[in-house]
């Protein structure tokens, strides 16, 4: 009975204090631990079980004790035991915790500590803030009711629909579902995972904002960058600042790029660099296409192929530079190049002109058309198609078909020429060592005494003709017995048997650095290849090459 009255009593003396509207006004520093309080509001207490005062033990505090309810605003407060400190507006709240925001906001935890002024709630021990679109767990929590933000920093759990985050240091926005996250952030989602520095993700619409160093692992593709946004619904990216996207052995980097993992592209803006680790080749421009569906890439707008396979490196430049790879089976694949438009390549023992290329590894070949040029050292060979077939080294040999036309420069004005309808050339340490010509075949070629003094020159007509070169110098040719020749001595040499009927000297069209590539110089028009019609007769066979 007498504990009964004192519990009458204290609440008779508590509820003046629980029924009043201040209109004090309490100023409080602006961080995440308190806020500008410009009109006090208490807080109340709704209901407790039993209520007591201890003078002696904590004379500030009210102890509260089973099913208790506070209130202050819209926000209700749940536990099972409290201190409640009228003088200071605020409370300590023990076991099953738990404050709710109408019915938009949930937050959970063992222990509470509330500061009615300041409207901040630091929330510890198993908490869990839960609102319609996610659940955020934590060991420790502050939340400003004020700014509506809630912060954690001995690590937390972010959980959605579709993902779960992990971070050592997070904070979250009620008002506009944004939350950063900082420190050993790990998003894990059925289709990706990410892993960042610094990271920021909207709970709505999705879409995380990396703001810090960020990988993104989806099957084999990856993606890398610093700066960016990823939508985890439509897994679409937009990424800066040189971001990386891997497929594979395959790599695209650019100045921003443009990532759809549904629909299996990339597209890569200003200098984009598209690098295949396995073939050791490149494409650079400033625009790339990559499909990882196709396994295919083309690159445009100062496009430039790389190709660092085979020692020294090779430049290929066209208006369009595409390369694909392509499954012959299970264990084996093959690579396609192909360059369209302008076509103009460099390497220090090799270059050459054209207006379209395809390569296949398949059989290493590179084939040239259109006016295609080729030149090596001193030699100059052109045709209406030409075939560059390539060992693990250099050039292994060279299929010319139709116009064919070989120019072994001598000096300034004198010309080793050679033409027909196919020739072949079979190289050796780099170099030009032989080769075989069919068809109409036509000779202009000097003679030089062992003082390597020009004695005269041999004109020849034949249907075919072996050649063999040394030290970049053609130094005995075979032809058939029946073939038509004449020699003039060098002060006897008529001006129209010095050159053949096709004689061209391409050199202002040749390139002659990586950095001359990207200068178009075509042909002269007087000096353009007449296309040919070429009739279905086999022209000789030459054993040797059958099996190239």
């Amino acid at each position: 009975m007498r504990r009964a009255v004192i519990t009458l009593i204290l609440a008779f003396s508590l509820l003046p204090i629980f029924s009043q509207v201040a209109e004090e006004v309490a100023v409080g520093v602006s961080d995440k631990d308190t806020a500008i309080v410009t009109k006090r509001t208490y807080v109340y207490l709704l209901h407790a079980n039993i209520t007591k005062f201890d003078k002696e033990l904590n004379p500030d505090a009210h102890v509260l004790v089973g099913d208790i309810v506070f209130r202050r605003d819209s926000m209700y407060m749940y536990c099972d035991s409290a201190y409640f400190f009228t003088k200071k507006n605020s409370l300590q709240a023990f076991g099953n915790v738990r404050m709710e925001q109408g019915d938009t906001l949930f937050l959970y935890g063992d222990y509470l500590d509330y500061n009615g002024d300041t409207n901040m709630a630091k929330v510890r021990n198993n908490v869990r803030l839960e609102d319609k679109t996610s659940v955020l767990e934590t060991d420790s929590l502050n939340y400003n009711r004020n700014t509506n933000l809630a912060y954690y920093f001995n690590g937390g759990t972010l959980y959605d629909d579709n993902s779960t985050l992990d971070s050592n240091w997070g904070e979250y926005d009620v008002t506009t579902k944004l939350a950063v996250f900082k420190d050993a952030v790990y998003l894990q989602n059925p289709q990706f995972t990410l892993e960042s520095d610094t990271l920021q993700y909207n709970t709505v619409t999705n879409v995380s904002k990396i703001v810090g160093p960020t990988e993104i692992v989806n099957g084999d593709n990856t993606i890398y960058s610093e700066l960016g946004y990823y939508n985890t619904n439509n897994r679409q990216a937009i990424l800066l600042d040189r971001s990386v996207v891997m497929n594979n052995n395959k790599e695209l980097t650019g100045d921003s790029l443009f990532y759809d993992a549904n629909g299996g592209y990339s597209k890569a803006y200003g200098n984009v660099l598209y690098r295949d680790t396995v073939g050791r080749n490149m494409l650079e421009g400033n625009y790339a296409y990559y499909n990882e569906l196709l396994d295919s890439a083309y690159v445009t707008d100062r496009a430039m192929a790389l190709d660092y396979s085979q020692g020294d490196s090779l430049y290929i430049h066209a208006d369009t530079l595409w390369a694909v790879t392509r499954n012959i089976d299970t264990d084996s694949i093959y690579r396609l190049v192909k360059g369209y438009n302008r076509v103009r390549a460099f390497r220090r023992d090799l270059q050459a002109v054209c207006d379209s290329l395809i390569y296949d590894s398949r059989d290493s070949c590179m084939t040239m058309y259109k006016d295609p040029i080729l030149w090596n050292e001193g030699q100059q060979l052109l045709g209406e198609e030409v075939k560059i077939y390539m060992d693990s080294a250099s050039i292994d040999w060279v299929h010319i078909i139709n116009q064919a036309l070989y120019v072994d420069k001598l000096d300034s004005t004198n010309y080793n020429q050679i033409k027909g309808q196919e020739m072949k050339f079979l190289f050796k340490d780099k170099l030009l060592d032989e080769m075989q010509v069919v068809g109409s075949v036509e000779v202009v070629y000097y003679v030089i005494d062992s003082d390597s003094l020009y004695i005269g020159v041999n004109t020849t007509t034949s249907g075919r003709l072996s050649a063999f070169v040394k030290d970049n110098a053609v130094y005995k040719i075979v032809v058939p017995s029946k073939s038509n020749g004449v020699f003039y001595p060098l002060d006897q040499i008529p001006q129209e048997k010095r050159f053949l009927s096709n004689f061209a000297w391409f050199d202002y069209v040749r390139p002659l650095s990586k950095y001359d590539i990207f200068l178009w110089r075509g042909k002269r028009g007087e000096q353009q290849l007449k296309k040919s019609v070429r009739k279905n007769i086999p022209l000789p066979t030459l054993e040797k090459f059958k099996n190239k």
